[in-house]
């Protein structure tokens, strides 16, 4: 199964995630499909291709529950 989740980069105490779709039995950094997005919780930015996620939802992936969380603000 396909997943829509958060990929956490950055340093300690300095946490950056990207936003990507990967096979949901793949670790966390590792066999990326495509990344579709970045979010800096510290700095409260986010850059989401929405048309990107839309299509992966349309294929059938899942979107774990904090990328939902990150796309519903």
């Amino acid at each position: 199964m396909v997943t829509i989740r958060l990929s956490r980069f950055g340093r300690k105490k300095a946490p950056f995630y990207r936003i990507v779709v990967v096979d949901s039995r793949k670790k966390t950094t590792g066999g990326v499909i495509e990344y579709v997005g970045t979010w800096n919780p510290i700095k409260k930015l986010k850059e989401v291709d929405k048309e990107k996620v839309k299509e992966w939802v349309s294929k059938g992936a899942q979107v774990s529950a904090s990328v939902k969380k990150i796309l519903e603000k």
